[in-house]
């Protein structure tokens, strides 16, 4: 089923989906994600247990309105989210985030917005403190060996994204083909396939996300919240205290920018779950775990 509803200026879209059988308290896993159209076809018929999901799409991506003034920072998407649950009636409910998403779930767990259980994560923006690189153990310093390989290899986009983002939305606009290039080498990059993501996802699933951009526009609008974010972490970026929201986290191996348990301890005072991944599966199993303790 899709929804709109208008959030502050921007009418966002949603997906929702659903329990078989609706019983007991309903909490809905508000998942926020970023050109991952698979992964929530992979993962959201499984997750469904009892359980309402909203899935909206973030201002300038799929089919969500697309911001006409500077300012739509992850703070400010996090605010709309959580405007957006009040509206619609629910008093638990819980956010869940992976890259974009997680650094708007990020926010929603240190805002603690009335009615928000918990947060999951299947990414975390950190920072390491000098004391945690001086003291890293074997598994740390590889952890710190791949995000700094990340930053150096494959987040050229992200930096073009985040200084000069008007200048690649012309032509993310004007050729098909630059645009599904443009993504299909962020599946290349991130997506743990050895740089073959069909061996990952079908071409079929690819394209689904590529389209997701193409149809609606939205390749030009959803490269500006790399500036905006940038905007917002040179003006003071996240808290830095530690959350006290209940937070589950899972950690995939393949993912270039990881974090320990115990670096992820110093972050969540409430780490209710973390666990270390593989599969989709283990994934949805972590993500009922998280959450099923709270209701």
């Amino acid at each position: 089923m899709h929804l709109g509803t208008h959030a502050q200026p921007l009418k966002p879209r949603a997906v929702k989906s659903s329990p078989s059988i609706a019983t007991g308290q309903k909490e809905p896993v508000n998942g926020i994600h970023i050109g991952n159209a698979p992964f929530v076809r992979k993962t959201l018929s499984l997750a469904v247990r009892q359980t309402f999901i909203f899935i909206p799409s973030m201002p300038g991506f799929g089919f969500s309105g697309k911001p006409t003034e500077p300012g739509w920072t992850p703070a400010r998407i996090a605010a709309a989210w959580a405007t957006l649950m009040a509206r619609l009636g629910y008093d638990s409910w819980g956010a869940q985030g992976g890259d974009w998403g997680a650094m708007v779930t990020m926010i929603l767990g240190h805002m603690a917005p009335a009615g928000l259980a918990g947060i999951h994560l299947n990414f975390v923006p950190f920072q390491p403190s000098p004391a945690e690189v001086a003291h890293a153990d074997a598994d740390e310093r590889q952890m710190l060996s791949d995000a700094a390989r990340y930053d150096a290899e494959y987040s050229a986009y992200m930096k073009l994204q985040g200084t000069r983002p008007q200048s690649v939305a012309f032509a993310l606009a004007d050729s098909p083909v630059g645009l599904a290039a443009w993504i299909y080498a962020l599946f290349q990059d991130v997506s743990d396939s050895g740089g073959d993501p069909e061996s990952v996802f079908d071409l079929d699933e690819i394209i689904d996300d590529i389209m997701l951009y193409w149809l609606p526009n939205a390749g030009p609008s959803s490269a500006r919240l790399y500036w905006e974010g940038m905007q917002a972490m040179r003006a003071g970026g996240m808290p830095q205290d530690a959350m006290r929201t209940p937070a589950g986290i899972s950690m995939f191996r393949g993912e270039q920018v990881r974090l320990s348990r115990r670096w992820a301890e110093a972050r969540f005072d409430r780490l209710v779950h973390f666990a270390a991944l593989e599969r989709p599966g283990a994934f949805v199993h972590d993500l009922r775990a998280t959450f099923e303790g709270l209701r």
